[in-house]
């Protein structure tokens, strides 16, 4: 589960050129749930899914995590179920939490050229410091899960634009994170590849995870898997006072 309380975000303070992307938004984000933040551009929801993602911090506001946060206490052990007050973490515990508990899928999908499929899909595990070969394991069976098995050895720039977007699922995928965060993950596909990737968020679902979606395709929106659609605008949930 993932609390907002308050949480504004704003940019150049105290500069001419200031503004206020995120302008004061109290939300509940729960666990196993795919929840979708609508509305036009410059509504505010890539900056709260950057919060939400411990990518950025909040210029004001509290975000709380409730889960489980394997060796963030030191132990070797797996915690208990506890909260985090993630907006008050010095960066390098910010780090953890974000590398254990994010899977990110970007626009750009960002993909690293001149790398294969399964290099790129390992990247994010590097900094664990993982067994090379548990990680390769793992990707395997990634690629396997969405029809990429063959796809492997193949560098991305030779991937076609559906192969290229479950490339991307798989990468943010490969820590096993609970929580999968997409950015305008259908900006630039046609209806039968946003339609499948709506597909693969209801798998993941099925599995546990839980999906938090920026988008202004209706075809997101209005999936069927879809638990709740916020909408956003000027920096706001939609209809809530300024």
């Amino acid at each position: 589960m993932i609390r907002l309380l308050d949480v504004r975000k704003g940019f150049n303070l105290g500069k001419p050129n200031a503004f206020v992307a995120v302008s004061g938004i109290t939300l509940t984000l729960e666990a196993n749930r795919v929840t979708v933040l609508k509305g036009p551009s410059g509504s505010g929801k890539t900056t709260l899914l950057s919060l939400v993602g411990c990518m950025a911090r909040p210029t004001s506001g509290r975000i709380t995590l409730t889960g489980r946060f394997p060796g963030f206490n030191g132990s070797a052990g797996e915690p208990d179920l506890r909260e985090i007050e993630v907006t008050s973490l010095p960066e390098r515990f910010l780090t953890k939490v974000r590398q254990r508990t994010f899977g990110f899928v970007f626009q750009q999908f960002n993909l690293i050229g001149g790398l294969t499929v399964l290099e790129n899909i390992m990247l994010p595990a590097i900094p664990l410091g993982e067994r090379h070969d548990v990680t390769r394991e793992r990707a395997l069976a990634l690629l396997d899960l969405f029809g990429l098995g063959g796809r492997a050895d193949a560098r991305v720039e030779w991937l076609s634009g559906g192969e290229a977007q479950r490339s991307a699922i798989a990468r943010a995928l490969i820590n096993d994170p609970p929580v999968v965060i997409a950015d305008e993950p259908t900006a630039h596909l046609d209806s039968k590849l946003s339609l499948e990737f709506m597909d693969i968020i209801a798998l993941l679902k099925d599995r546990g995870k839980t999906a938090i979606i920026a988008s202004h395709d209706p075809l997101v929106s209005e999936a069927g898997m879809v638990d709740r659609v916020v909408a956003m605008r000027d920096g706001l949930i939609d209809g809530e006072p300024a």
